[in-house]
């Protein structure tokens, strides 16, 4: 019997990270498959332990969507450690998240991807920045005057770090040092290690099922400790510029 010849290697490779997501999973993965259809691409959804049929629906969908590939955490490890996860596992230059509660529109992803693709090769991110935000007035408030501390501290450049739709380019990511919630710093590090990042207005929509996994008390907790790490990783970074091979 011939062998089925080997799938070529994705141009862009959406990554979502899921935790307790099994009603908003499965339209989330249709809709990047819509959006993306025609090019050459993968997406992998990285299930972070979750306590319910997360796991389940998603591998159901395999037969329907070639492209998707399904992960799987023993343990819960959080948001940042799923996308690193999604990212060490994926096969495409370009990669591309996606919130997995389904608040990010698929239909915005294509043009953050070709925004990066017809760049510089000093262009490592595209980053989305949500305009009329669908989310509760106290979220918001927050968000707000997070985003201005930190703009403000790291002149990162960026007005909505916590979008979780972003295209960049899977080599500089991991170049980037590692940690917890580092999601919510990829402007700043980027620059660090020399890089452009940009910026383009996306759609934010309603959460259509579960329940956020956040709250303001404690992300304002993280974020301090966080902002605090990414200001002491700036005053450490020592940049050579162009590294020429003589």
């Amino acid at each position: 019997m011939a062998r089925s010849p080997a799938p070529s290697t994705p141009d862009i490779s959406v990554v979502v990270p899921v935790f307790d997501e099994e009603g908003a999973a499965p339209m989330l993965a249709r809709e990047i498959a819509a959006a993306f259809k025609g090019r050459n691409y993968e997406m992998i959804f990285v299930d972070d332990a979750s306590r319910d049929q997360t796991r389940a629906v998603l591998k159901a969908l395999a037969a329907e969507i070639p492209q998707l590939r399904v992960l799987a955490h023993r343990n819960n490890s959080g948001q940042s450690r799923a996308l690193r996860s999604g990212i060490l596992a994926a096969r495409g230059a370009i990669i591309v998240t996606l919130d997995g509660d389904g608040q990010n529109d698929p239909a915005d992803a294509p043009g953050l991807a070709a925004a990066l693709a017809a760049g510089p090769p000093e262009l490592a991110l595209v980053g989305g920045e949500r305009v009329k935000r669908q989310d509760s007035y106290a979220k918001k408030v927050a968000s707000r005057v997070g985003n201005g501390v930190r703009r403000r501290l790291l002149n990162d450049t960026a007005n909505d770090t916590g979008c979780g739709l972003k295209a960049f380019r899977r080599e500089a990511f991991l170049r980037l040092p590692y940690f917890d919630h580092i999601h919510r710093y990829l402007p700043a590090l980027m620059q660090r290690e020399g890089y452009q990042v940009a910026f383009r207005p996306v759609n934010h929509r309603h959460r259509r099922t579960g329940a956020s996994k956040y709250t303001n008390l404690g992300r304002l907790w993280a974020s301090l400790s966080d902002l605090f790490g990414v200001i002491w990783l700036q005053s450490r970074a020592r940049n050579p510029g162009v590294v020429d091979e003589v």
